[in-house]
């Protein structure tokens, strides 16, 4: 028998670390391939780790909510055959001898080297807020949903980090007293500033200093009624993006109106049809998505990123979909969407979208996206300007459906099923006579479908 090592997996490019949200297996469990193991969680992404071997949990090796780097062991498993762990341990007793008569003089130091260290543990859980500078998004959902002040929690994990169990355990009764000299820190602090002037109740004198404008990493001082919640790691993630992308991308911005009479009409005349065949609804999402897919084909330079100087023309087109959680935005891809028929799209579409939101996510499904659609319809947009996902060249934002009375050819008026195109580009690479020709041929796949279309 020997003990083999389960690692942190990789997450995705530039993921760095992440923290396991729950254990799916306890010690002493007996595990196959394929097995899950545990929910992971980064700033990018939430998913379940499978076992890739058959044998005896031994040991959970990490706290649960604790970050740490791609690669650390998080847990252990006892499978058959020795050879290559014995193998592993001689090579490490080989090393120590070697050290250790180096070392001897100073055996005692080690000792209290590791004395510190516990201490340091010991002394963690007392340091509220500071001693707990970064969260994890299980906690923080926890925190939300009981309404509970993280930096009021002591921490019980590894180097005082905050844990389920530490927000399970919080009794707020008993910080009640705590909050009250909060209250009154704010009033001493205009004290001492007035103190340098003549009046000591005059907190006016300080505004001419504070009216100069504030350097922007400078903390906002939060009201004694606000409540300061820490982001998520994937809220972070999500902030520095949209900061990416507007400050290095030159945003233009170009509407159309579409005429989708005849996909309302195809949608009503063939969901029942497909929610009995295919056990999911069919949304109108699938049938913009196609547009969308035969347009880049016919425009290659929409399917583009902006790289140093060069632009680059992507020949898979990889649809970027934005999916919305109650707190989270996430951008899964639809890989290679040429290739797939209306049905394919709208399977594949709820697929990712049930990922996300049961929090089953892949990280390949993440990556490599060259092109974002955002079905801001559903929330009831009629006119939206998009943040292009960068490095992406562009982002279509699809609004809702609306009737509308419309021109007819002879003079007259009827009543149409109309949408807004939003398209936001790179104007780095793309002009307004791209962004124009992309959105006409967009317009024309939508007003193109009837009630003959196909669906496979």
């Amino acid at each position: 028998m020997s003990i083999k090592n389960v690692e942190m997996p990789n997450l995705g490019e530039s993921v760095t670390e992440a923290s396991v949200t729950m254990w799916l297996v306890n010690p002493g469990d007996k595990v196959s391939r394929y097995d899950p193991l545990m929910e992971v969680v980064s700033d990018k992404v939430t998913t379940e780790v499978p076992s890739d071997m058959d044998g005896v949990v031994k040991e959970l090796l990490i706290e649960l909510d604790t970050d740490v780097p791609i690669g650390t062991p998080v847990m252990t498993i006892e499978v058959e055959g020795g050879a290559s762990e014995e193998e592993s341990k001689s090579e490490e007793p080989k090393e120590e001898p070697k050290e250790e008569p180096k070392e001897e003089p100073i055996t005692a130091a080690p000792e209290p080297a590791e004395k510190p260290t516990i201490s340091a543990k010991a002394e963690a859980p007392k340091a509220k807020g500071a001693g707990a500078a970064r969260y994890s998004p299980a906690v923080m959902r926890l925190a939300q949903e009981k309404n509970i002040d993280l930096t009021e929690v002591e921490g019980t994990g590894k180097d005082g980090r905050i844990t389920r169990k530490d927000i399970m355990n919080y009794e707020p009764a008993k910080h009640v007293e705590k909050e009250m000299p909060v209250a009154v820190e704010p009033k001493e602090g205009p004290t001492k500033v007035s103190a340098e002037g003549k009046h000591v109740d005059e907190p006016t004198p300080s505004a001419p200093a504070s009216s100069k404008p504030k350097p922007s990493g400078e903390p906002i001082q939060a009201q004694h009624r606000d409540e300061v919640v820490p982001a998520t790691g994937i809220r972070k993630a999500i902030a520095k993006k949209m900061v990416q992308s507007t400050t290095e991308i030159p945003h233009a911005w170009v509407m159309v109106e579409a005429d989708v009479t005849n996909i309302v009409k195809l949608r009503n005349q063939t969901k029942e049809t497909f929610k009995t065949q295919e056990g999911i609804s069919l949304s109108y999402f699938p049938f913009f998505v196609k547009a969308v897919v035969q347009a880049l084909k016919k425009n290659p330079k929409m399917n583009t990123s902006w790289d140093n100087g060069n632009i680059i023309y992507h020949k898979d087109i990889n649809l970027s979909i934005a999916v919305t959680t109650e707190d989270n935005l996430f951008v899964p891809v639809i890989h290679n969407a040429d290739r797939y028929s209306l049905a394919g799209l709208a399977k594949e579409i709820n697929r990712l979208a049930s990922d996300v939101r049961s929090g089953h996510l892949k990280s390949e499904d993440m990556q490599g996206g060259t092109f974002t659609v955002n079905n801001t319809g559903t929330l009831g947009s009629v006119q939206s300007m998009g943040i292009i996902n960068h490095p992406q060249a562009a982002i279509l934002q699809v609004e809702s459906i609306n009737k509308r009375l419309v021109p007819t050819e002879d003079g007259g008026f009827k009543t149409a099923d109309m949408i807004n195109l939003c398209l936001s580009i790179d104007h780095r690479i793309l002009d307004g006579m791209q962004a124009g020709n992309f959105l006409k041929d967009v317009k024309e796949n939508l007003k193109r479908f009837s009630t003959d279309s196909d669906l496979y």
